[in-house]
């Protein structure tokens, strides 16, 4: 398994390009780079939070989020972030795949990312680490599918942020996706090889243009927004898209019963991915659970504009937790 290490300018955050179930994977990382190294160090961390993102799953947009919890707790905990399977940008030195015959386990699908995140737990955290799960969006329906798969993984609280794990298709916003990504998805292609060829500043200039409604964007995620700007990874992700529309229909009642009381659910007051009425559904079906409406407009792709205080709110919910550890 090869990495590439890259020590970030923001806050000592170290991007890390390693190769998992033989795909190209950025993990971003705030504290310890190798738990099998730090678990054997005076008075080490006993929990990792770890966040697996929404599609697309690229890792810099959560820069801030991460910071922000990796600072709350006084950098006691690490604090990484691994990006869906192949939702990167190849660089000249490194390959999208290491060979062909890893297209033939459909690793870039919904079940790939899923056995992605497996192996990525198995290869990078020591068994005996306790895990602090945070999904955002899809990455709900991921971790749920983790905890289900895996019996033995130490999950010490899962936080379900906007959690696209039901009836995908027929939100409002999957009624306008699902036709895009599942039957027009290849027409994007060309527009979007040809937007890769404009040199870097302009594609800058592009995102910033195209994120310009949100009056406090976050300025550290313009880097990730222009790495989408890939036919690669751009297919990748509309692929993983289209699957999404698919196969994510029934919620998963029979895991979530089983954990219930390691997970807390997060949703939109106006989501058009998760409605609310999918919220009042939630608690009518678990009314022992921790499942909650946010109390101001956070949207969807909270990264954008509110990692901040989207940290701020998740570090109250988990500060228990760890202190219990």
């Amino acid at each position: 398994m090869g990495s590439h290490r890259n020590q970030g300018q923001t806050e000592g955050a170290t991007l890390e390009r390693v190769y998992c179930r033989g795909t190209l994977t950025e993990v971003l990382k705030y504290g310890p780079t190798d738990l099998y190294a730090a678990v054997k160090s005076p008075n080490p961390a006993r929990a990792l939070i770890l966040i697996i993102p929404g599609n697309p799953g690229v890792v810099g947009f959560y820069k801030t989020f991460m910071w922000t919890l990796y600072q709350t707790f006084n950098r006691r905990y690490p604090v990484w972030a691994v990006s869906q399977a192949g939702h990167c940008s190849p660089q000249d030195t490194l390959d999208l795949v290491e060979d062909a015959s890893v297209m033939e386990s459909d690793v870039f699908g919904l079940n790939g990312q899923i056995e992605h995140k497996l192996a990525f737990l198995f290869e990078h955290v020591p068994r005996d680490m306790h895990v602090v799960l945070i999904g955002h969006s899809i990455g709900c329906y991921i971790v749920l599918e983790m905890m289900k798969r895996d019996q033995e993984l130490k999950v010490l609280k899962s936080i379900m942020l906007f959690p696209t794990i039901e009836r995908m298709a027929c939100t409002p916003q999957g009624k306008v996706m699902t036709p895009v990504l599942c039957q027009l998805r290849y027409a994007t292609y060309l527009p979007i090889f040809l937007l890769s060829l404009l040199p870097r500043w302009l594609k800058t200039s592009l995102v910033r243009m195209a994120l310009r409604g949100f009056h406090s964007l976050d300025s550290s995620i313009i880097p990730a927004a222009v790495g989408l700007i890939d036919v690669d990874c751009a297919a990748n992700a509309m692929y993983m898209g289209s699957q999404e529309m698919k196969l994510v229909k029934e919620r998963d009642n029979s895991t979530i019963r089983k954990h219930l009381r390691k997970i807390i659910f997060y949703y939109g007051a106006t989501d058009h991915w998760c409605p609310v009425e999918y919220y009042h559904d939630m608690r009518k079906d678990f009314p022992d659970g921790d499942i909650r409406l946010a109390e101001r407009e956070f949207c969807h792709a909270f990264v954008l504009d509110t990692g901040k205080e989207m940290a701020n709110i998740i570090s109250e919910w988990i500060r228990d937790d760890l202190k219990a550890l």
